[in-house]
């Protein structure tokens, strides 16, 4: 897998020089896992596999970047798999996908940035909805200040035949398109829930995008979601994803024509970023 080098803002390093993550708690029970059960695998072409969540009974959220093979081609819908729970061999539900829809202005092929990190957001609609009792989708919500605990549940190439939950991370920096955090996320993390707690329960605000080195400290980077989710249901809700024959990105301008979103670097640092698909 590619590694990119990219310049990290200097605002985050003191957030970062003060708070690591901890140790990941295993869920290979159900009983350990119950709470948690709209978390899935994703199953890529049988070659390769990433993490999604339930946001309602037939959507599933994930990062783009999953729905594109290493060539850069977006994945056929019969392509994917989504293992609701998935533990030891058996998931609590199975579900196979309808269509794709990633966010409109990414592009797999974008130089490593912030505006490549918020815009590396994808709903996927399963063919049947998932309606189970133990199985409640998340709500999902904007992204928390600075500062606040958040956790993670996740697959990764080495954890990856149950889910593993650290909750004892925390935003480092909120920076215009990109959560800096300490969580601890590897190869299969991408697209993993990043969840914030209060008393209505969990709900989502960020999802998995990249790992990433600042100097010699490991972070994570994550998508706020402000906009993203409500862009791909519109698009969704005009026929985006039937008969494309594969996952759906709309047409993006090239060159000069793309939007910039304005997002400015202080003194940058070079930090090393890996996508986290395996």
């Amino acid at each position: 897998m590619r590694q990119m080098l990219w310049g990290a803002f200097l605002s985050m390093l003191p957030a970062i020089a003060s708070a690591q993550g901890t140790g990941l708690f295993s869920m290979e029970s159900r009983q350990d896992g119950r709470a948690w059960e709209a978390v899935g695998r994703l199953e890529l072409a049988g070659r390769a596999f990433c993490t999604g969540s339930l946001i309602s009974p037939k959507l599933v959220l994930t990062a783009a970047h999953c729905l594109y093979d290493d060539q850069g081609a977006l994945l056929a819908p019969e392509d994917i798999q989504f293992l609701a729970g998935w533990r030891n061999g058996r998931a609590a539900a199975y579900r196979r996908v309808r269509r794709a829809v990633v966010y409109p202005d990414y592009d797999f092929n974008e130089a490593p940035s912030p505006d490549r990190v918020y815009n590396d957001i994808a709903l996927i609609e399963l063919q049947h909805p998932v309606r189970n009792t133990t199985i409640i989708p998340f709500v999902t919500q904007h992204r928390p200040p600075a500062g606040e605990s958040v956790s993670v549940v996740s697959y990764a190439h080495n954890r990856s035949e149950a889910p593993s939950m650290q909750d004892t991370c925390e935003i480092m920096s909120t920076q215009n398109n990109l959560l800096v955090m300490s969580c601890s996320v590897d190869f299969g993390s991408s697209g993993s829930p990043v969840f914030a707690f209060g008393s209505d329960g969990p709900r989502i605000v960020s999802v998995v995008s990249s790992k990433a080195m600042s100097g010699d400290l490991p972070v994570s980077l994550g998508a706020p979601l402000e906009g993203q989710i409500d862009a791909i249901r519109a698009l969704m809700d005009d026929g985006a994803g039937y008969d494309e024959g594969s996952a759906f990105r709309p047409f993006r301008a090239e060159g000069d024509a793309r939007k910039d979103t304005g997002a400015k670097f202080v003194r940058p640092i070079e930090a090393d970023l890996d996508p986290l698909k395996p």
